[in-house]
């Protein structure tokens, strides 16, 4: 029987009625109709790559195509191809420090249907998650799975990662912590101290339950952890404190190490129990990634001083980027405008402050709310960026993403230009 709602006859699920879309396809779908007609746009809004500026590794490009050639083209298996889950487990234990078996890793088709497996095996319907915001998705699978939902607002202070003072208020009963490090939308990581911390208070916290009550699992999203600069560390739980391997279940792939989005590799590692029923979740849902690419990934991972060479190459690049910004940023701000930045530590973005908010433009118009803000850097400086709030952040915040994945190095010096003359034009 359809349901009524606001006078209308409701056509889908409630699940479906209320589903929020991705604010960053809100703004990209502005950025992209300006540059439809004919407009030059610095579109950093995307937690992509270009392709022809950040192309995957030609090796594995090659074996790619040459798995398709040898007509690799059925199913895989379920819990992914076993010479990738090896190579996987060789990679982790070679260049992570952490042990786990064939059997405890899981393959997907990227880190998506990972963390919504992941939702859909640890969390029933009402049951609690904490997770910081900014962070990515975590509010949006939460609703998929009619969670209860605990938001922690990191700020500046601590970089934007939660700390153990920030989330013990809430840990309770709750069923997962979703964490992300290094972390997107900020581009900042955990330091060994903030994790260790964390890692007791969930230790802290099994050890009440006991054996009669439902585990507080952590999920950790590492999917940049290869993507670090300067002295930055990435740190992990189970390498920090190896009781949480009974309570940890990983994200990880080569999406952003390898440039790789659309290739679709990912993996999940964690207790067995857990990776068997993300395997039978995912078996229904048919979120493998293909047999071609997982054989592929299983023949370039095999070498890995070659994909250490790759990612040498690769970091340099992403950090003249993000340095560059950071050091444009700063040339601006010592030079009174309102704005600021966080020093570069990881991944692809780079975490920028905007405080316009009360400011007016020539028109006399006044920049009231972040949307305002947000839209008078596109119309004026030609300079798309993604707002925190798109990320679970309060919607007056002024800190926003810059992602540099689709970003030429002569763009950086052009953007800082097109901000300052935008900025010059503000009272």
């Amino acid at each position: 029987m359809e349901v009524k709602t606001t006078g209308e006859i409701r056509k889908v699920s409630k699940l479906a009625q209320n589903i929020i879309g991705s604010e960053i396809i809100k703004l990209a779908a502005e950025v992209n109709e300006k540059i439809k007609n004919g407009q030059h746009v610095y579109n950093f809004t995307i937690g992509d790559f270009n392709p022809k500026i950040f192309p995957i590794p030609a090796e594995l490009k090659q074996a790619i195509i040459d798995e398709y050639l040898a007509d690799e083209t059925n199913y895989p298996a379920a819990d992914g191809m076993l010479p990738l889950r090896q190579a996987v487990s060789t990679l982790l234990k070679e260049r992570g420090g952490l042990d786990y078996a064939t059997d405890e890793i899981l393959i997907a088709a990227g880190a998506r249907p990972v963390i919504y497996s992941i939702f859909r095996t640890l969390v029933d319907e009402g049951d609690t998650v904490i997770f910081p915001v900014p962070s990515w998705n975590n509010n949006h699978y939460s609703y998929l799975n009619h969670a209860k939902q605990v938001m922690i607002d990191a700020g500046p202070e601590s970089n934007f990662m939660p700390t153990a003072e920030h989330i013990k208020p809430h840990i309770k009963g709750a069923s997962l912590l979703a964490l992300c490090s290094p972390q997107n939308p900020t581009g900042t990581v955990f330091t060994k101290e903030g994790l260790t911390d964390i890692c007791d208070l969930v230790l802290e916290e099994n050890k009440r339950r006991g054996e009669n009550e439902k585990p507080l699992y952590l999920m950790y999203d590492q999917i940049y952890w290869a993507l670090t600069y300067g002295d930055t560390k990435h740190y992990n739980p189970v390498s920090l404190r190896p009781e949480m391997k009974k309570y940890t279940v990983f994200v990880d792939g080569i999406s952003k190490s390898l440039a790789a989005t659309g290739v679709r590799v990912g993996w999940s590692m964690g207790p067995k129990l857990v990776i068997d029923k993300m395997k039978s979740l995912l078996n229904h849902i048919g979120a493998w990634a293909p047999k071609a690419e997982q054989l592929a990934t299983a023949k370039y991972l095999s070498d890995l001083k070659r994909y250490d060479l790759f990612l040498t190459g690769q970091k340099k690049q992403l950090h003249q980027r993000l340095d560059g910004f950071y050091k444009g940023f700063m040339k601006l701000k010592a030079e009174g405008f309102k704005i600021d930045a966080i020093v570069p530590q990881a991944a692809i973005y780079l975490t920028v402050q905007f405080s316009l908010h009360g400011m007016k433009t020539q028109n006399g118009d006044v920049l009231e709310t972040t949307k305002d803000v947000t839209k008078y850097i596109l119309d004026e400086a030609s300079v798309a960026i993604v707002p925190f709030y798109a990320f679970g952040a309060d919607v007056n915040s002024n800190w926003y993403r810059l992602s540099v994945g689709t970003c030429k190095m002569e763009d950086v010096e052009g953007v800082i230009s097109n901000l300052r003359n935008a900025l010059k034009k503000l009272a």
